[in-house]
């Protein structure tokens, strides 16, 4: 590798990507015998010889969390991030994963309220930065690395120096970490927020507003916040051939990031339509399953290094090996 942005091929669209897939059980729901999580009867009576569904994170706390940490339970997959101009990987955002040795894989979406109201997400956001920005320090000059950030952690005193030291240990340069703050949960000190953003950025490391247009007061973090970037979510794209509310509203959003000086990624893209209407709006970047899936970091050095002189035509529509094992 000589430092020359990897370009992915084309990925089949979701639908045929999912055949012969094993099937995804209930995000909320695991089948446990009642005193692997209580002893109390099953809220419903269940065939002969099945065990009882059970709520599958009741019983998990604190003590839970400590031990996913202490134990390695805790892992990153990352998915790239492509130019919408040349489908060259320009950086891929950490995403958190949790294989609990019962309950198996626990959806953030479940553990991460968790962890900010008992306070353990201090320690695993420690955990996450340090482990990205170490990972990420191994790859190409070009590629960079988005961490998602708790608004919880960017309030705490010393977070700024929490990100010096881990870009200082790892030897990442400042420019190839971002920040992404969810723009769906709200600030409980605004002031603290803003002080926190504006000094992640004087380091140098940018701060991207994610799931923009999903939360509270989207154009009021514009408002009170500075930010380099904001990622259009899923929610958006999946309509915007279809309804002409969607496209407007995606469009107006493209403008609104424009006008503040800020760059543009959509989320979860899939179908090539979506991609070329997004790069026509002013996409810098793109992301989704149309390009990759969430892979390790192993699996993303060898598609960074095997992928740079990747074959054309047909023989670049073929699944690249190191992505064939994806994480969902």
């Amino acid at each position: 590798m000589r430092g020359e942005p990897a370009v992915l091929p084309h990925r089949p669209p979701l639908a045929e990507a999912e055949q012969g897939a094993a099937p995804i059980k209930p995000a909320a729901l695991i089948r446990l015998s009642a005193p692997t999580l209580g002893s109390g009867p099953p809220a419903a009576a269940v065939p002969p010889g099945a065990q009882p569904l059970q709520p599958r994170f009741a019983d998990l706390g604190l003590a839970d969390l400590r031990a996913a940490l202490d134990g390695d339970e805790f892992s990153l997959a990352y998915q790239p991030i492509v130019s919408a101009a040349t489908r060259a990987i320009t950086g891929c955002e950490a995403l958190l994963r949790w294989d609990h040795p019962i309950l198996g894989p626990v959806s953030p979406a479940d553990f991460v309220p968790l962890a900010e109201e008992t306070g353990a997400i201090g320690p695993i956001g420690r955990w996450v930065l340090e482990t990205a920005c170490r990972q990420a320090a191994a790859w190409p000059e070009h590629c960079r690395v988005s961490v998602n950030v708790s608004p919880v952690q960017l309030q705490a005193p010393g977070f700024a120096a929490q990100v010096a030291a881990a870009l200082q240990a790892s030897g990442l340069a400042a420019r190839r970490l971002e920040l992404e703050l969810t723009e769906g949960v709200p600030m409980r000190d605004a002031a603290v927020a803003l002080n926190g953003i504006v000094a992640v950025r004087a380091l140098g490391v940018s701060v991207a507003l994610d799931d923009f247009g999903t939360g509270f007061a989207s154009l009021g973090y514009l408002q009170r916040f500075v930010f380099d970037r904001i990622k259009i979510d899923r929610s958006f794209i999946r309509d915007l051939g279809a309804a002409r509310e969607s496209w407007f509203l995606v469009r107006t959003m493209h403008d609104i990031a424009h006008h503040f000086g800020m760059a543009v990624t959509a989320e979860g893209i899939e179908t090539e339509d979506e991609a070329q209407l997004l790069r026509e709006f002013g996409s810098r970047e793109l992301q989704g399953f149309l390009f990759s899936r969430p892979v390790t970091s192993a699996a993303l050095t060898e598609l960074l290094a095997g992928t740079a002189q990747a074959p054309r035509g047909r023989e670049a529509e073929r699944q690249p090996k190191s992505l064939s094992h994806a994480a969902p």
